[in-house]
């Protein structure tokens, strides 16, 4: 097997920094100076001279040293959402290919929730698809989400180069990295046919369940409690890329695998004091906590052999009810510039809980009859009320 110089491999290293750093300089100097004032259609698709002269040359030296090599663009999901910025196009992969070797260089952005991305590995039409054998790439089946890693500089064959200063928690990271952009083009279409509340009502409460949204992520988070957008938060994310401003509420789901006796501690250390607090961690737990002016809902869910559920709990009855999903797993998504997770399978999660129609609005709702998923789950013993049944 041929040995690569050392030298190649420092310069394609350098390649990588270099890609990140020509885009944020392109993004920073394009896309904010257009908020601040800039025309941008007269600069749509450009970089610097400079800029390009510096990336042309480094892809020279690599063709001089033997390489071959395969760039991977498509539309930067930054700009998306956003009429007169749709469609930029952005490095997200390159390969480069000398003999049998092959190194996969992929480019990490920065996203507004203070997180590092990757694209996936969408070849074109007229690609080559015989230039390495793509399946057995480790990136860009899916685009990735991961934190901003704290790197570490350090020697490998008299060859300096960073890494996670971590590099196990990285590694695990790729396993569960899977990320779900918002469907904005559908979100755009769901406003044409009803038109965004705009209302001073609507923007407060969207401000407010944003900032609870991210009190509960930090808090959750700390506590190493994985959870997801749930209920109605899930479904605004999926049909509308923003908060439903009729909803009043922020639901979470957190399986109940994860449940931590700290969790209400914390949430009341936080802030947010105990509002009710139904089931137990056996059987349909449910937690809620209070806001500013606005609630946020912690449902627990439960995992069967064929589906999972969560329990909702009537207070003057003691009735007790349960909703029924299929199996998903998660995946990352940005949502009100925060990185969390929601069901990979959104589609599915989302008809489960509100039916095929779920496209439609609706500001009339009974969580013990409207949902399509509820089933009646039985009355809480009565000897059991003080336990089950505590409101704040």
């Amino acid at each position: 097997m041929q040995k690569i110089n050392k030298n190649v491999v420092l310069a394609l290293l350098s390649l990588a920094s270099l890609v990140f750093l020509l885009f944020q300089l392109y993004y920073y100097k394009f896309y904010l100076s257009h908020k601040n004032g800039t025309v941008f259609s007269k600069v749509r698709g450009s970089q610097s001279g400079q800029d390009i002269t510096r990336w042309v040359g480094l892809l020279k030296t690599a063709e001089k040293m033997g390489f071959q090599w395969l760039k991977i663009i498509n539309k930067d999901p930054r700009l998306d959402g956003m009429d007169d910025l749709s469609g930029i196009e952005i490095p997200l992969h390159y390969i480069f290919k000398l003999a049998s070797h092959a190194i996969h260089l992929v480019v990490f952005y920065e996203r507004s929730g203070n997180y590092l991305w990757h694209g996936p590995l969408r070849l074109k039409q007229h690609m080559d698809r015989k230039f390495v054998p793509f399946r057995k790439l480790h990136f860009g089946r899916y685009p990735g989400a991961y934190e901003k890693p704290e790197l570490l500089l350090v020697s490998i064959d008299d060859l300096k180069v960073q890494i996670p200063k971590n590099p196990s928690s990285f590694l695990e990271e790729m396993l569960h990295s899977r990320f779900l952009e918002c469907r904005y083009r559908e979100a755009r279409s769901f406003f044409q046919l009803y038109p965004d509340d705009a209302s001073l009502d609507a923007v407060e409460f969207r401000k407010k369940a944003k900032s609870l949204l991210h009190l509960a992520a930090l808090t959750l988070n700390n506590l190493g409690v994985k959870f997801w957008l749930s209920s109605g938060t899930c479904l605004g994310w999926y049909r509308q890329c923003n908060v439903i401003p009729h909803s009043k509420d922020v639901d979470l789901g957190v399986f109940i695998r994860d449940y931590k006796a700290d969790i209400i501690p914390a949430f009341q250390k936080a802030g947010l004091p105990l509002k009710h607090k139904f089931g137990k961690v056996e059987d349909s737990l449910e937690l809620s906590f209070q806001g500013d002016d606005v609630k946020l809902d912690i449902f627990f869910f439960y995992e069967e052999d064929d589906h999972i559920w969560n329990g909702g709990t009537q207070a003057k009855s003691g009735k007790k009810f349960k909703y029924l999903f299929p199996k998903f797993t998660l995946c990352w998504t940005e949502f009100v510039e925060l990185k969390v997770h929601v069901p990979c399978e959104t589609r599915q999660y989302v008809e489960a809980n509100y039916g095929p129609d779920w496209k439609v609005p609706v500001k009339m709702w009974d969580w013990k009859s409207s949902p399509s998923n509820v089933q009646y789950n039985g009355v809480w013993p009565v000897d059991e009320w003080d336990d089950v049944i505590q409101i704040y």
